[in-house]
């Protein structure tokens, strides 16, 4: 009995024994079931972003086509577009494109995409626009000019190669445009930490660990909002083509002739020949100068007649001491000198020099004209606008750093475009309250009423796992063609 006792609770010893290896067995291969399934929600979940990066630039093309038809510069549809971009059911999941909102948004998550117009572009950006970045130092703004430009010359408290030299370990300043923001954090003394804010990670959304205060990294003021220091406000990327909303070439003020410039709607032939004959003694540098333009004086009065050089020796030669100085009426002098005087005085174009110009006609170009005519010409015969600034869409602290603007004209311009719609084209800051010709002239360059480059950030989500992966691109759009600019997956 005690033998088959013994047996018996080996037996149980031995089942036991199996049990356990058959559980962990078990536990082992429903892990590894559990990683295969994970890893394969993944790859859906990525798909599934792509899918709405792909929705987002097929939408982004139909745009610029249909803008491009209805002669419009932005239409702004796509900047929250739910009905396209939220929750969008795909498969065993969905995707959602979405960005952060701004603070003046009713709502902190958008669906759709952002402008990189709408940033302000550090490789085109000026020192002193540079330097109008919150909190920016004066140094940084000087090293970061040095670190994007060609030469060697250290610009006032900027750094160069020499600088960079003596760092351990050395490294030597690209002297090239910046390929990306992130590369800011290689200018010498740029503070992280004004660069990134509270966007740790460069994803442009507030994640859990942004908005908690100091319990992890990094340290924010918890207060819902992501606030992303400069690189929620810069870009290495926009750029828009130099042509109307048509998709037309723009007829050049500076350089085109009077029958190029009647093809403009709105320019009359007195207007073109006017601004002929204005830009032969005046710079046309501005949108904005056209509206000095002034009538041309007659044809009678601009022949070849008009062009005779003045001959000065009569009015600056001094009479000789003793003989009688000839005047224009006496008898038996000749009136060759004189009427050549008289006649290039005449021409209000070409003033004598030394005597005052006559009374300048009456303006051509009122700013209602301007603002009909300003999306048909240019001053340049660039193909791109690199780096300019779409008004329709620049943020408060973008507005800020372009030339003229200080905050209370900035706050301004945003209240006007909430109040009467997008701007057809730069032109209408004339109607900004505040906004002078004279800062209109210092913004023209630098600004654009249109956006052809687009970030855009999609999120793929399995339902059944709540797998989820995030994809960023830029990309640049016209009604010809997409371009994918950069492309990030680490969100």
């Amino acid at each position: 009995m005690k033998a088959r006792g013994s047996i018996l609770v080996g037996l149980l010893w031995c089942l036991a024994l199996l049990s356990i290896v058959v559980v962990g067995a078990l536990h082992s291969a429903r892990l590894d079931l559990m990683v295969v399934k994970n890893h394969g929600d993944l790859m859906q979940a990525h798909y599934l972003a792509l899918a709405g990066i792909e929705r987002a630039k097929a939408l982004l093309y139909q745009d610029a086509v249909t803008r491009r038809k209805s002669h419009k510069n932005y239409s702004g549809e796509l900047a929250n577009a739910p009905e396209y971009f939220k929750d969008i059911r795909l498969g065993r999941g969905e995707y959602r494109v979405f960005h952060q909102g701004d603070r003046e948004d009713s709502e902190r998550i958008l669906f759709g995409v952002t402008d990189e117009e709408s940033r302000l572009n550090v490789n085109y950006a000026s020192i002193q626009e540079l330097g109008k970045l919150y909190e920016m130092p004066p140094e940084v703004a000087a090293e970061i000019a040095d670190y994007r430009d060609e030469d060697e010359t250290v610009s006032p408290n900027g750094a160069e190669a020499g600088d960079y030299a003596a760092l351990r370990p050395p490294y030597l300043p690209r002297n090239a445009p910046f390929q990306t923001t992130r590369e800011l954090l290689m200018v010498l003394k740029l503070p992280r930490e004004l660069l990134v804010g509270e966007d740790a990670n460069q994803n442009g959304m507030l994640d859990p660990e942004e908005d908690d205060g100091d319990e992890s990294f990094p340290p924010d003021n918890r207060d819902g909002y992501l606030d992303a220091g400069w690189s929620g406000v810069i870009t290495v990327d926009s750029s828009v083509q130099n042509v109307n909303a048509a998709g037309e070439d723009r007829v050049n003020v500076k350089s085109a002739d009077e029958n190029a410039l009647l093809k403009v709607q709105g320019i009359t032939a007195p207007i073109a020949r006017a601004i002929v004959s204005y830009r032969g003694q005046n710079q046309l540098d501005s949108l904005a100068d056209l509206l000095d333009v002034t009538a041309a004086p007659p044809q009678s009065q601009a022949g070849p007649q008009s062009q005779a050089p003045p001959v000065q020796s009569q009015q600056q030669t001094p009479p000789v001491q003793g003989q009688p100085q000839a005047q224009p009426n006496a008898p038996g002098q000749g009136r060759g000198p004189v009427q050549q005087n008289v006649t290039v005085n005449q021409n209000p174009a070409q003033p004598a020099p030394g005597r005052p110009a006559g009374p300048p006609g009456p303006k051509m170009i009122d700013e209602n004209l301007l603002m009909e005519i300003a999306d048909d010409i240019t001053v340049g015969d660039d193909k791109e606008q690199a780096g300019a600034v779409n008004i329709n869409t620049a943020s408060l602290p973008v507005l800020i750093c372009l030339p003229g603007i200080n905050e209370q004209l900035a706050q301004a311009l945003i209240t006007y475009r909430r109040a009467n719609g997008f701007f057809s084209n730069i032109a209408g800051l004339l109607k900004v309250p505040g906004m002078t010709r004279e800062i209109f002239k210092q913004l023209a360059g630098r600004i654009t009423a249109r956006s052809e480059t687009f970030r855009i950030l999609s999120e793929g989500k399995v339902s059944s796992s709540g797998a989820r992966k995030r994809i960023q691109a830029i990309v640049h759009v016209t009604s010809s063609r997409i371009d994918t600019l950069s492309y990030r997956e680490d969100l």
